[in-house]
C-alpha cells in the first residue's frame, strides 16, 4: 500500500463523520496482515454490528487492539474472554496500557475477571493480576484463591478484608503471600514490623510504614539502615525525627521535611534541596487529594514538593487553585494543566509556550479551558509555527486563513489547518494526496462521503 494511502485511511478511521457502512467495511479489512487501522478499532460508541465484526476478525491483532481500548464499554471488551488466542485474552485481562490522566478506565465485571484468572494460559492470569484496572471488590475476593499470586494481590485490598481472611494471609503457606500481608499488617502491629526488619526484601518498606518499637528505630538510626525510608515513618519518635532532621544525608533531611506533623516553621527550618524537575509524590498528600484540610496544608506550604503533590488534585477549591497558579513553579503549572478542570487559561498558555511539542503541552492544549477566541488575531502571523497552529482553534478564523495556514512552512500548522472543517473543499481534496497531510485530511469531518469511499478504494479495502 502506498504510504499516503495508508495515512489517509488512518485519518478516515478516526473521522467522526465516518458513516456506519464505511466503518463496517473498514473494520473487516485485513490490511495486508496488519488488520484494520487501530483508530477504527478503538472508536467510542461502537455499534453492535461493528463490535461483532471486530470479535470475529481473523487477525488477532485487531482483537487485541479492541481488547485494550479505553473507549470500549467493559461489557463489549468482556466478550473476548473466550477468544481462542491467549494473546487476545491476556490483552483483555490487562486492559489499556496507556491512558491520559483525565481518562477513567472502567474495570471488567468481576465474574469476567474470575474467568480470566482461571484461564489455562499463565500469561493471561499474570496479565490480570498485573492490571491497574481491577475493581477493589474483585481484588478483595482473591484472599482465598488457590493461586498464591492471586492471594498475594489480595493484600492490596487489606482494609476491605475481614479479620479471618487477613489472618489466613498472614499464615499463608506461601512466603511471598505472607510477606505481602505482613507489609500491610505492620502498619498497626509493631511485632510484625520487627519480623519484617529481619528480611532484607521487606526491611525498607517496613521501616517506611510499619508501626515501630523504639528499640528497632534506635537500632536502625545507629546502623544507618534505610534512613530515608525510616525518616518517613509516621511512628518514629519525635526525638529521632529531630536527630534525622540534621542528618548529613540530604535525602534523609528531605524525607523529614515532608512529615505531616511538622508545622510550617519547623518544616522550612530544615536544610533540604528540591530539584527543578522533582515531581513530588508525598504519600500523605497524595492519599488526601480529596481532603480539604490536607489540600489546604499542602497548597499553602512553602515546600515545593507539597505544593506539587497538591497540584495533582482535581478537587482544589478556587482560592487554592489561584494560589498555586501564582507560585511561579513550572512543575506546579504542568500538573494543574493535567489534573484540574478549572486551570486558568493563562496557566495553560504558559505551559503550552514553555513545552510546545511535549505531552504536557498536548495536555494543556486539549484542556477544556484552553483558550480559543482571539487566537487567530494574536498568532496567525507569529514567527513560530507552533503558535500559528493555534490560530486554527479560533472560531473566528476564516476559510481563507485556514487555507493559507494549510500551506504554512511548519508541518504541524499545515496538519492542523487541513483537519479543520472550514478548509475549502478543493484544498481538502488536494491534501488527501500529500503524504504529510493525508491523515489530517482523512480525519476532517467535512470530507465528503464519496471522498471517504475513494480513500478506502485506493487503499485496497474490499467493498
Amino acid at each position: 500500500m502506498v504510504a499516503f494511502h495508508a495515512s489517509a485511511l488512518d485519518g478516515v478511521a478516526r473521522n467522526p463523520a465516518l458513516p456506519t457502512p464505511l466503518l463496517l467495511r473498514l473494520l473487516a479489512f485485513d490490511g495486508g496482515g496488519d488488520g484494520p487501522p487501530r483508530h477504527a478499532l478503538q472508536r467510542a460508541g461502537l455499534s453492535e454490528p461493528a463490535v461483532a465484526v471486530i470479535l470475529a476478525h481473523p487477525n488477532p491483532g485487531a482483537r487485541i487492539d479492541f481488547a485494550m481500548s479505553t473507549r470500549a464499554e467493559p461489557a463489549q471488551r468482556a466478550r473476548l474472554a473466550d477468544d481462542p488466542s491467549p494473546k487476545v485474552r491476556a490483552a483483555l485481562a490487562y486492559g489499556p496500557e496507556w491512558r491520559d490522566p483525565r481518562t477513567t478506565v472502567a474495570p471488567l465485571p468481576d465474574d469476567v475477571c474470575a474467568r480470566l484468572l482461571d484461564d489455562p494460559a499463565p500469561s493471561v492470569r499474570t496479565a490480570l493480576l498485573d492490571s491497574p484496572h481491577l475493581a477493589p471488590s474483585f481484588v478483595a475476593s482473591l484472599a482465598t484463591h488457590r493461586d498464591p499470586a492471586a492471594r498475594r494481590s489480595a493484600a492490596r485490598a487489606w482494609e476491605k478484608l475481614p479479620p479471618d481472611e487477613r489472618s489466613g494471609l498472614l499464615a499463608d503457606p506461601d512466603p511471598e503471600v505472607r510477606r505481602a500481608a505482613a507489609l500491610r499488617e505492620c502498619r498497626r502491629d509493631a511485632r510484625v514490623t520487627t519480623e519484617l526488619l529481619r528480611d532484607p526484601k521487606s526491611a525498607a518498606e517496613a521501616l517506611r510504614r510499619g508501626l515501630l518499637h523504639r528499640a528497632d528505630a534506635e537500632r536502625c538510626v545507629a546502623g544507618r539502615t534505610h534512613l530515608a525510608a525510616l525518616a518517613e515513618n509516621p511512628s518514629l519518635p519525635p526525638d529521632l525525627v529531630e536527630q534525622l532532621a540534621v542528618d548529613p544525608d540530604e535525602a534523609v533531611r528531605l524525607a523529614v521535611s515532608l512529615r505531616p506533623e511538622l508545622d510550617e516553621t519547623r518544616r522550612m527550618s530544615i536544610d533540604f534541596t528540591v530539584g527543578v524537575f522533582d515531581r513530588g509524590d508525598v504519600e500523605w498528600v497524595r492519599d488526601g487529594l480529596a481532603d480539604p484540610e490536607v489540600l489546604r496544608r499542602a497548597a499553602t506550604s512553602a515546600h515545593p514538593l507539597l505544593r506539587r503533590t497538591a497540584a495533582q488534585s482535581p478537587h482544589l477549591p478556587p482560592d487554592l487553585m489561584r494560589l498555586l497558579a501564582r507560585t511561579e513553579d513550572p512543575l506546579v503549572e504542568d500538573l494543574l494543566s493535567v489534573h484540574h478542570p478549572d486551570t486558568p487559561e493563562e496557566v495553560l498558555m504558559r505551559v503550552y509556550a514553555r513545552l510546545g511539542g511535549t505531552f504536557s503541552a498536548w495536555m494543556a492544549e486539549t484542556h477544556p479551558r484552553f483558550p480559543r477566541e482571539g487566537l487567530a488575531a494574536r498568532y496567525a502571523n507569529h514567527p513560530d509555527g507552533n503558535y500559528r497552529r493555534l490560530a486554527v482553534r479560533d472560531p473566528a478564523a476564516t476559510p481563507t486563513l485556514i487555507e493559507r495556514l494549510s500551506h504554512d512552512p511548519a508541518v504541524w500548522t499545515r496538519q492542523a489547518a487541513v483537519g479543520d472543517p472550514r478548509l475549502p473543499l478543493h484544498r481538502l481534496r488536494e491534501a488527501l494526496h500529500v503524504p504529510e497531510l493525508a491523515s489530517s485530511a482523512g480525519a476532517n469531518p467535512a470530507l465528503p462521503e464519496d471522498e471517504m469511499v475513494a480513500v478506502l478504494n485506493r487503499a485496497g479495502v474490499p467493498a
